[in-house]
């Protein structure tokens, strides 16, 4: 799949998988100065970063791991979803969990984006939806394994 990528400025980093077998793609922070992110505090990131995603796929932005378990800073919004027909900057919505200010430095590697198949549905009304097994359970319904 080619994905089309339009760099917005000059402190913009090229997304790079990892390793050969990433799922994602790094995003980098794009900006002029270091960011103060506090104590349960959230600051918007900017990557410097446009991309034209094939129709029939989005781009789902996931926290680093590593980020989230070593200092505590994930995303706000858990996963970020980049529509086909969006083609403006990329930006992430990062949030500190931890008990300590974070400094978000340009270049650092601030989340990961993933580009999968969506499906479109067509909703069907009915009266009454075909019985399953698990039926209307829910919230730990099939048990706690």
């Amino acid at each position: 799949m080619k994905v089309k990528i339009q760099y917005l400025n000059g402190k913009a980093i090229k997304p790079e998988y990892a390793t050969a077998g990433s799922a994602g793609m790094d995003l980098c922070a794009a900006m002029d100065n270091p960011v103060e992110l506090r104590v349960g505090g959230r600051v918007m990131i900017p990557t410097g970063i446009a991309m034209q995603i094939p129709e029939g796929y989005g781009g789902f932005i996931f926290p680093r791991s590593g980020l989230a378990y070593k200092k505590g800073i994930s995303m706000a919004n858990c996963v970020g979803v980049i529509d086909s027909d969006y083609t403006g900057e990329i930006q992430v919505v990062l949030h500190n969990i931890s008990g300590h200010d974070y400094t978000v430095n340009p270049g650092d590697r601030i989340a990961q984006i993933v580009f999968l198949p969506v499906g479109m549905a067509e909703l069907c009304e009915v009266e009454e939806l075909e019985e399953t097994r698990r039926g209307t359970g829910g919230f730990g319904s099939t048990g706690e394994r």
